[in-house]
């Protein structure tokens, strides 16, 4: 059987993920991307041809067939027979549980759905590289990628606090400080600092709550707090934290376990345009696909056990990597398979900026 990933929507995440799989379908073993894209606008044209041209094919509402081929795109597909012909549905929409009940749990043969991370209750929360161990197989067909700052978060946490047999990590507090909108997005900018309520009682924000129901499906119980605050930048988010061991650890411990996840990228550059004009020149679509960028020299160690720092959330790249490797892993979840039709992404997988 053809195994053909689709995509839905066409934003910051659906338009790059697009032109990944696109680009690497044959080293990723796809034979076919289709997209789904609701609104014809002549605004969109030239970027939707693009993707069109690369190979991947349009799908539409049947009534909004006739104004995209007016405006000269071919539409290779009805939005309902796109997804029957689906292997791996990858909703990259706001409405992903909206669209679960109304669309995707009526389809049989779709091996798998993927949302983002707004998406809480979808699925199971998958982040690469921290709970890859928790997918099943025989259980899991709806999984939500968690969002970016959520995946800097539970990478923090797995790489500085996972001792093997258990976790050292008595309590994590952060600080996510949020970038007003993408440059790519048109409105939501805002003049000056926006803070963010305690909507949550127990953990704050949905980062920390997010995070912590990510690492249940591990069995795993931690106490997280976060709070958040939007900043008038187009740049990066930013995360300061605090994590408090039940053991003593040392700086030099911090910085070798950070340099040592492929994953976590460490950056001695303290501004955030520097490292996103590093992901501009140097990242696919802009994006490096690191987890997150730690800034070596905001590092501190104190009263032995409590760690503090800054890190950058790489734009939307963290989010785009889980999404390709579970997309993958629906089709094929052989560790060994998995991480060879993965390679192709590793160039942008940098371990210092």
């Amino acid at each position: 059987m053809s195994k053909i990933i689709h995509v839905v929507g066409t934003g910051t995440i659906g338009e790059p993920l697009i032109g990944l799989l696109t680009d690497f379908r044959e080293h990723m073993g796809i034979d076919e991307v289709t997209f789904h894209k609701r609104t014809p606008l002549e605004f969109d044209k030239a970027r939707i041809q693009h993707l069109m041209m690369r190979g991947a094919k349009l799908a539409t509402d049947s009534q909004s067939i006739k104004a995209f081929e007016a405006l000269g795109q071919k539409v290779s597909f009805e939005a309902r027979e796109a997804l029957e012909r689906a292997t791996v549905v990858i909703d990259c929409t706001p409405a992903g549980n909206a669209n679960k009940e109304s669309h995707y749990v009526s389809l049989s043969g779709v091996k798998g759905f993927l949302a983002q991370g707004s998406e809480f209750g979808f699925g199971k929360p998958y982040a690469r590289g921290v709970n890859d161990q928790a997918l099943d197989p025989d259980e899991d067909r709806f999984i939500q990628i968690v969002s970016c700052n959520t995946h800097n978060i539970t990478t923090l946490i797995k790489t500085l606090c996972d001792d093997g047999d258990s976790y050292c990590l008595e309590q994590g507090t952060f600080v996510c400080m949020r970038r007003a909108n993408d440059v790519t997005q048109l409105d939501k900018f805002i003049p000056a600092p926006q803070v963010g309520s305690h909507k949550d009682g127990e953990f704050g924000t949905h980062h920390a709550k997010d995070a912590h129901h990510l690492f249940e499906t591990l069995g795993l119980d931690f106490d997280l707090f976060s709070s958040a605050v939007k900043l008038n930048t187009q740049y990066m988010h930013s995360i300061w934290f605090r994590m408090e061991f039940n053991r003593d650890v040392t700086l030099e411990e911090v910085e070798k376990r950070l340099r040592g996840n492929v994953r976590v990228a460490v950056t001695k550059k303290n501004q955030a345009n520097i490292v996103f004009s590093f992901g501009r020149d140097h990242g696919y679509y802009g994006r490096i696909l690191s987890q997150t960028v730690v800034v070596l020299p905001t590092l501190a160690v104190r009263k032995k056990r409590e760690v503090y720092g800054f890190c950058f959330t790489p734009q939307d790249g963290n989010s785009l990597l889980s999404s390709v490797a579970a997309a993958l892993w629906f089709i094929d979840p052989e560790p060994k398979s998995l991480s060879e039709r993965l390679n192709a992404l590793s160039r942008w997988l940098y371990q210092e900026i």
